[in-house]
């Protein structure tokens, strides 16, 4: 009975009202935020990733060997008197030439992700453009540019790929480019499809209708609503670049020395697994295959959280 007004001329409702928490809202992205952390694999996973990338940005400071010098006390040797040792400061051990395979890990790992994320970044950026162009146009303009997409996704990429480094120089910045160019074309499609629901959405008619250029929509209203997607393509395109760039490595084709990467390193130490030297295996499969499940477990955490038949 406290509840209600004592006064019958002063309406319940508005007692009621009186009574009423105001509970502030949350944007999308923060939503997404909260949900993201919910998830426990994909924070182990986010925290997995950046003690990696840590460790491929500051392990340097560690090394008490750089990547290139040689250690001639342990070139040549056994098996046992090449492996990790506190002692000598080589903590991951030695490759067949004497090389510290830590201060060489630290490498791999960083030129691995400067892979990854720059193709993909390349992948994200041309495959954004071109699929909400197309989709947005439409029309013959959509044909002809999603055709173009048909045809070169028939051409296997890999043959491409191996092609552009044969005829031109084999450097990182080509390997960058050609990664990221041959994989932009799932991402083309994917866009396109995003886009062809969003053109028809009250906001976009409601800024054809006042004037508003084509660009501008573009930029300003298509791409940022593709920006969930988008995202959650990208961390899972990353991988991908990764494993790419291991087979090319792993063929010779990839990063040259005195260069190195984890493809390179993993095809090294297939080479002398069999002398007993495992640890110059293992040491760089440990961190390739943590890099690649860090993405894929972050990428299945991004699609959960801004899935919008989840909420």
């Amino acid at each position: 009975m406290a509840d209600f007004p004592l006064n019958p001329k002063q309406p319940a409702t508005a007692a009621m009202a009186e009574r009423v928490v105001n509970v502030k809202g949350r944007s999308l992205w923060a939503d997404a935020r909260h949900r993201f952390l919910r998830n426990k694999a994909a924070l182990a996973a986010l925290i997995g990733l950046i003690i990696i990338s840590a460790f491929a940005l500051f392990g340097d400071y560690l090394a008490v060997w750089s990547n290139e010098e040689l250690d001639f006390n342990v070139m040549g040797m056994i098996a046992e008197e090449g492996g990790p040792s506190f002692a000598n400061g080589h903590y991951f051990g030695t490759d067949d030439l004497g090389r510290d395979l830590y201060a060489r890990t630290v490498q791999g790992t960083r030129i691995s992700l400067m892979v990854g994320i720059v193709g993909s970044a390349i992948a994200v950026v041309v495959g954004t453009l071109w699929g909400a162009v197309a989709g947005f146009l439409g029309g013959r303009i959509d044909a002809v540019m999603m055709r173009s997409v048909d045809i070169l996704m028939s051409v296997p990429y890999m043959f491409v790929l191996i092609l552009l480094l044969v005829m031109f120089d084999r450097s990182i910045t080509m390997l960058f480019l050609g990664i990221g160019l041959i994989s932009w074309l799932d991402m083309s499609r994917i866009v396109r499809g995003q886009t062809l629901s969003l053109k028809h959405k009250e906001f976009i008619e409601a800024a054809m209708a006042i004037g508003v250029s084509t660009p501008i929509i573009i930029r300003r209203h298509i791409v940022p609503n593709l920006l969930g997607v988008v995202m959650v393509y990208a961390t899972l395109l990353v991988p991908n670049m990764i494993l790419i760039e291991s087979f090319i490595s792993f063929l010779g084709l990839g990063v040259q020395e005195p260069l190195t990467s984890l493809g390179a390193l993993i095809a090294e130490g297939t080479k002398t697994m069999n002398y007993g030297t495992l640890w110059q295996l293992a040491f760089p499969l440990f961190f390739f295959v943590m890099t690649i499940f860090c993405f894929f477990f972050i990428g299945d955490g991004l699609r959960d959280a801004l899935d919008p038949k989840d909420r």
